[in-house]
């Protein structure tokens, strides 16, 4: 991790939103496994987490949140269709909330990863779609 602080106060970063389909439905429905497997994949993209709550729904479902010390992930997840919706926000560069979300989706063993990314901030840059 780079130790150069020239980050610090720059308002700028990247979010990014995606959805993953095909997951099996028992792990979107196992929220001490969600809360591990997203601290982690955040901690090997570059991300400092802070803190990781979960909440889980009846019959099913689970919403995970991540502080991090660069913004913020959550996962919001349908087990009865296999499929979740993340979003990781993080500012700076430090961080690389694309490679965050595709580790996510490798960990969960999803089909092809649909994101969105939007560059925030000054100067905030054009947004791209990937996946399909």
């Amino acid at each position: 991790m780079p130790t150069d602080r020239s980050d610090v106060g720059v308002f700028s970063g990247t979010h990014v939103l995606a959805e993953l389909h095909g997951v099996e439905p028992r792990l979107l429905d196992d929220e001490a496994f969600l809360r591990a497997t997203l601290a982690r994949t955040l901690t090997d993209a570059g991300a400092t987490v802070c803190d990781v709550i979960a909440h889980r729904f009846e019959p099913q479902g689970v919403t995970v949140l991540a502080m991090l010390a660069e913004s913020h992930a959550s996962v919001h997840t349908y087990p009865e269709v296999g499929a979740a919706f993340v979003d990781v926000f993080t500012c700076g560069d430090r961080a690389d909330p694309a490679h965050a979300v595709q580790l996510l989706g490798d960990a969960l063993g999803s089909g092809p990863v649909t994101m969105s990314i939007v560059r925030r901030g000054h100067p905030a840059r054009q947004t791209t779609t990937t996946g399909g």
